[in-house]
Protein backbone atom coordinates (compact mmCIF):
# COMPACT_ATOMS: atom_id res chain seq x y z
CA UNK A 1 0.00 0.00 0.00
CA UNK A 2 1.04 3.52 -0.65
CA UNK A 3 0.27 6.90 1.23
CA UNK A 4 -2.34 7.97 -1.57
CA UNK A 5 -5.44 8.85 0.21
CA UNK A 6 -8.51 6.85 -1.10
CA UNK A 7 -12.31 7.63 -0.57
CA UNK A 8 -12.34 3.66 -0.37
CA UNK A 9 -10.09 3.70 2.37
CA UNK A 10 -12.66 4.92 5.08
CA UNK A 11 -13.77 1.17 5.91
CA UNK A 12 -9.99 -0.09 6.80
CA UNK A 13 -9.30 3.20 8.44
CA UNK A 14 -12.34 2.28 11.11
CA UNK A 15 -11.22 -0.96 11.53
CA UNK A 16 -7.47 -0.16 12.16
CA UNK A 17 -6.00 -1.61 9.19
CA UNK A 18 -4.45 0.78 7.96
CA UNK A 19 -0.20 0.57 7.97
CA UNK A 20 1.19 4.37 9.68
CA UNK A 21 2.03 6.39 6.17
CA UNK A 22 -1.78 5.57 4.79
CA UNK A 23 -3.20 6.35 8.20
CA UNK A 24 -1.74 9.75 8.88
CA UNK A 25 -2.71 10.18 4.76
CA UNK A 26 -6.12 9.51 5.39
CA UNK A 27 -6.59 11.44 8.81
CA UNK A 28 -5.25 14.64 6.98
CA UNK A 29 -7.91 13.88 4.26
CA UNK A 30 -10.43 13.16 6.71
CA UNK A 31 -10.28 17.02 7.89
CA UNK A 32 -11.64 18.40 4.70
CA UNK A 33 -13.88 15.64 3.28
CA UNK A 34 -17.13 16.09 4.53
CA UNK A 35 -18.40 12.54 2.59
CA UNK A 36 -15.48 10.59 4.12
CA UNK A 37 -16.02 12.00 7.50
CA UNK A 38 -20.26 11.22 7.65
CA UNK A 39 -19.11 7.36 5.92
CA UNK A 40 -16.67 7.30 9.39
CA UNK A 41 -18.85 8.05 11.85
CA UNK A 42 -21.77 5.62 10.16
CA UNK A 43 -19.12 2.62 10.50
CA UNK A 44 -17.83 3.81 13.97
CA UNK A 45 -20.55 1.60 15.67
CA UNK A 46 -19.57 -1.56 13.17
CA UNK A 47 -16.03 -0.96 13.91
CA UNK A 48 -17.12 -0.73 17.70
CA UNK A 49 -18.74 -3.65 17.15
CA UNK A 50 -16.07 -5.94 15.89
CA UNK A 51 -13.71 -4.76 18.36
CA UNK A 52 -12.03 -7.12 20.86
CA UNK A 53 -14.05 -10.13 19.49
CA UNK A 54 -12.08 -13.20 19.41
CA UNK A 55 -12.02 -16.88 19.54
CA UNK A 56 -15.60 -18.27 21.18
CA UNK A 57 -14.84 -22.00 21.73
CA UNK A 58 -18.44 -22.80 22.32
CA UNK A 59 -19.29 -21.41 19.09
CA UNK A 60 -16.56 -21.61 16.45
CA UNK A 61 -18.27 -19.76 13.87
CA UNK A 62 -18.57 -16.87 15.78
CA UNK A 63 -14.56 -15.90 15.58
CA UNK A 64 -14.60 -16.69 12.02
CA UNK A 65 -17.30 -13.46 11.20
CA UNK A 66 -14.92 -10.66 12.11
CA UNK A 67 -12.39 -11.72 9.38
CA UNK A 68 -14.90 -12.66 7.22
CA UNK A 69 -16.22 -9.05 7.02
CA UNK A 70 -12.52 -7.57 7.00
CA UNK A 71 -12.46 -9.51 4.31
CA UNK A 72 -14.81 -8.55 2.91
CA UNK A 73 -13.89 -4.92 3.19
CA UNK A 74 -10.78 -5.29 1.90
CA UNK A 75 -11.97 -6.74 -0.91
CA UNK A 76 -14.00 -3.88 -1.54
CA UNK A 77 -11.51 -1.16 -1.60
CA UNK A 78 -9.30 -3.00 -4.02
CA UNK A 79 -12.43 -3.53 -6.56
CA UNK A 80 -13.38 0.12 -5.76
CA UNK A 81 -9.94 1.20 -6.43
CA UNK A 82 -9.48 -0.44 -9.73
CA UNK A 83 -12.84 0.94 -10.68
CA UNK A 84 -12.27 4.63 -10.13
CA UNK A 85 -8.72 3.59 -12.03
CA UNK A 86 -10.49 1.84 -14.99
CA UNK A 87 -13.54 4.93 -15.42
CA UNK A 88 -10.18 7.43 -14.83
CA UNK A 89 -8.43 5.58 -17.84
CA UNK A 90 -11.42 6.04 -19.85
CA UNK A 91 -12.04 9.33 -19.22
CA UNK A 92 -8.59 10.09 -20.21
CA UNK A 93 -8.85 8.36 -23.82
CA UNK A 94 -12.31 10.38 -24.11
CA UNK A 95 -10.68 13.57 -23.63
CA UNK A 96 -7.72 12.67 -26.06
CA UNK A 97 -10.02 11.44 -28.69
CA UNK A 98 -12.30 14.90 -28.69
CA UNK A 99 -9.05 16.90 -28.49
CA UNK A 100 -7.77 15.16 -31.40
CA UNK A 101 -11.09 15.33 -32.92
CA UNK A 102 -11.35 18.80 -32.49
CA UNK A 103 -8.08 19.75 -33.79
CA UNK A 104 -9.30 18.37 -37.51
CA UNK A 105 -11.34 19.87 -39.80
CA UNK A 106 -14.66 17.65 -41.15
CA UNK A 107 -13.44 16.53 -44.75
CA UNK A 108 -11.65 18.62 -47.64
CA UNK A 109 -13.32 20.16 -50.47
CA UNK A 110 -14.17 17.32 -53.45
CA UNK A 111 -14.66 14.52 -50.75
CA UNK A 112 -11.28 13.98 -49.62
CA UNK A 113 -10.65 12.61 -46.52
CA UNK A 114 -9.79 14.50 -43.33
CA UNK A 115 -6.41 16.29 -42.92
CA UNK A 116 -4.57 16.37 -39.84
CA UNK A 117 -3.94 19.86 -38.67
CA UNK A 118 -2.00 22.40 -40.91
CA UNK A 119 0.69 24.43 -39.48
CA UNK A 120 1.82 28.27 -40.51
CA UNK A 121 5.53 28.56 -39.29
CA UNK A 122 4.90 26.64 -36.24
CA UNK A 123 1.21 28.13 -34.70
CA UNK A 124 -1.66 25.25 -35.26
CA UNK A 125 -4.06 27.21 -38.22
CA UNK A 126 -7.84 27.97 -36.98
CA UNK A 127 -10.38 26.23 -38.58
CA UNK A 128 -11.68 29.30 -40.93
CA UNK A 129 -7.83 29.50 -41.95
CA UNK A 130 -7.14 25.38 -42.49
CA UNK A 131 -10.70 25.32 -44.17
CA UNK A 132 -9.26 28.26 -46.29
CA UNK A 133 -5.80 26.96 -47.13
CA UNK A 134 -7.07 23.54 -47.88
CA UNK A 135 -9.08 24.90 -50.61
CA UNK A 136 -9.09 27.03 -54.09
CA UNK A 137 -9.66 30.55 -52.95
CA UNK A 138 -11.75 32.43 -55.34
CA UNK A 139 -9.96 35.79 -55.49
CA UNK A 140 -12.06 39.28 -55.18
CA UNK A 141 -11.82 42.69 -56.17
CA UNK A 142 -11.46 45.30 -53.08
CA UNK A 143 -11.71 48.67 -52.24
CA UNK A 144 -8.63 50.43 -51.79
CA UNK A 145 -5.88 48.82 -49.60
CA UNK A 146 -8.69 45.40 -49.08
CA UNK A 147 -7.70 42.42 -50.90
CA UNK A 148 -9.10 38.86 -50.02
CA UNK A 149 -11.05 35.71 -51.09
CA UNK A 150 -13.34 32.97 -50.40
CA UNK A 151 -13.34 29.24 -50.79
CA UNK A 152 -16.60 27.89 -51.22
CA UNK A 153 -18.08 24.67 -50.66
CA UNK A 154 -21.22 23.14 -51.61
CA UNK A 155 -23.82 21.29 -49.22
CA UNK A 156 -26.95 19.87 -49.31
CA UNK A 157 -28.31 22.52 -47.20
CA UNK A 158 -26.68 25.28 -49.20
CA UNK A 159 -23.21 26.70 -49.14
CA UNK A 160 -20.39 27.38 -46.67
CA UNK A 161 -17.82 29.69 -47.10
CA UNK A 162 -14.44 30.34 -45.39
CA UNK A 163 -13.70 34.03 -46.07
CA UNK A 164 -9.70 35.55 -46.17
CA UNK A 165 -9.69 39.55 -46.29
CA UNK A 166 -6.72 42.09 -45.37
CA UNK A 167 -6.38 45.72 -45.43
CA UNK A 168 -9.26 46.45 -43.40
CA UNK A 169 -8.90 49.08 -40.42
CA UNK A 170 -11.04 49.25 -37.89
CA UNK A 171 -12.94 50.03 -35.81
CA UNK A 172 -16.34 48.87 -38.23
CA UNK A 173 -18.64 46.28 -38.24
CA UNK A 174 -18.95 44.11 -41.53
CA UNK A 175 -21.30 41.29 -43.07
CA UNK A 176 -20.76 38.95 -45.69
CA UNK A 177 -23.37 38.67 -48.22
CA UNK A 178 -24.24 36.44 -51.00
CA UNK A 179 -26.34 37.70 -53.96
CA UNK A 180 -28.71 35.28 -55.98
CA UNK A 181 -28.86 35.69 -59.65
CA UNK A 182 -32.28 36.47 -58.97
CA UNK A 183 -30.89 39.75 -56.74
CA UNK A 184 -31.62 37.68 -53.33
CA UNK A 185 -29.56 39.06 -50.89
CA UNK A 186 -28.72 36.61 -47.32
CA UNK A 187 -26.15 37.69 -45.14
CA UNK A 188 -23.77 34.75 -44.22
CA UNK A 189 -21.65 36.07 -41.81
CA UNK A 190 -21.59 39.61 -39.51
CA UNK A 191 -18.39 40.93 -37.14
CA UNK A 192 -16.65 43.49 -35.59
CA UNK A 193 -13.22 44.88 -36.72
CA UNK A 194 -11.46 46.07 -33.70
CA UNK A 195 -8.65 48.58 -33.92
CA UNK A 196 -5.92 49.00 -35.48
CA UNK A 197 -7.67 46.03 -37.98
CA UNK A 198 -6.48 43.09 -39.96
CA UNK A 199 -3.89 43.02 -42.58
CA UNK A 200 -2.30 46.88 -41.70
CA UNK A 201 -0.14 47.90 -40.08
CA UNK A 202 0.34 47.04 -36.23
CA UNK A 203 -1.69 44.03 -37.29
CA UNK A 204 -0.31 42.07 -40.20
CA UNK A 205 -2.79 38.89 -39.65
CA UNK A 206 -5.55 38.72 -42.12
CA UNK A 207 -8.85 38.13 -40.73
CA UNK A 208 -10.30 34.63 -41.35
CA UNK A 209 -13.90 33.40 -41.19
CA UNK A 210 -16.46 31.07 -41.50
CA UNK A 211 -20.07 31.56 -43.27
CA UNK A 212 -23.17 29.72 -44.92
CA UNK A 213 -25.74 30.72 -46.55
CA UNK A 214 -29.30 28.36 -47.56
CA UNK A 215 -28.48 28.71 -51.25
CA UNK A 216 -26.97 26.45 -53.49
CA UNK A 217 -23.68 27.75 -55.42
CA UNK A 218 -25.07 27.58 -58.60
CA UNK A 219 -27.89 30.04 -57.71
CA UNK A 220 -25.35 32.21 -56.45
CA UNK A 221 -23.95 35.46 -58.28
CA UNK A 222 -21.46 36.75 -56.06
CA UNK A 223 -20.40 37.71 -52.53
CA UNK A 224 -20.06 41.20 -51.00
CA UNK A 225 -18.27 41.81 -47.40
CA UNK A 226 -19.99 45.21 -46.30
CA UNK A 227 -19.76 47.84 -43.60
CA UNK A 228 -22.83 48.21 -42.02
CA UNK A 229 -22.92 51.71 -42.94
CA UNK A 230 -23.19 50.01 -46.63
CA UNK A 231 -19.32 50.98 -47.75
CA UNK A 232 -18.42 47.38 -49.99
CA UNK A 233 -15.22 46.51 -48.91
CA UNK A 234 -15.29 43.34 -51.36
CA UNK A 235 -16.77 41.68 -54.25
CA UNK A 236 -16.50 37.83 -55.29
CA UNK A 237 -17.84 36.83 -58.79
CA UNK A 238 -18.83 33.50 -58.69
Amino acid sequence: MTSRVEHTDVGAYALGLLEDDDRRAFEAHLSHCRSCAVELSELAGVASALTGIGPVEDDPPLHEEPAEVIDLLRRKQAVDRRTRRNTFLIGVAAAVTLVAGGLTIGTQLGGQSAAPPAMAHGTQLGPAEQFYEMGTPVAGVGADGVSGGLVLESKAWGTHAALKLSGVAGPLECELVAVGRNGERRVMMGWAVPTPGYGVPGSPGPLYMHGAAALPIDRIDRFEVLTTAGRNLLTVDV
